[in-house]
């Protein structure tokens, strides 16, 4: 294994251990790939997922499709946001699973700001 990737999970590791996701306050886990990024919240008390969205995901896919990943990410996020708060929850906890808080993660976090998620 690639040592960036093993970096990664030690530090994905050191953020999961300060946060968890309850039924008032979710976490919300992003993963990032070469071409998509994926986001889903999680129950972590009962062990659900609550929603999840990603560029691969049918509302998205087709906006998204011409679109730089950056502004792919942005959908993203404005998705999740929309499906949380159809269910009436509108804090979460934000994990960004070892990865730098920049470029697509923070595209993500931002539209889902905007588009009315408490972090």
């Amino acid at each position: 294994m690639a040592m960036r990737i093993v970096g990664r999970e030690r530090r994905k590791l050191r953020i999961r251990k300060k946060i968890g996701g309850t039924s008032d306050r979710p976490r919300l886990s992003v993963f990032r790939s070469a071409r998509h990024i994926y986001a889903q919240v999680v129950d972590d008390v009962a062990g659900k997922t609550v929603a999840h969205a990603s560029t691969l995901s049918r509302d998205v896919r087709g906006p998204a499709a011409d679109a730089t990943k950056l502004d792919a990410a942005k959908k993203v996020g404005q998705a999740i946001a929309s499906l949380l708060l159809a269910k009436g929850i509108d804090k979460v906890v934000f994990d960004r699973s070892g990865y730098l808080y920049h470029g697509r993660i923070r595209a993500l976090a931002d539209a889902a700001r905007a588009a009315g998620l408490k972090f």
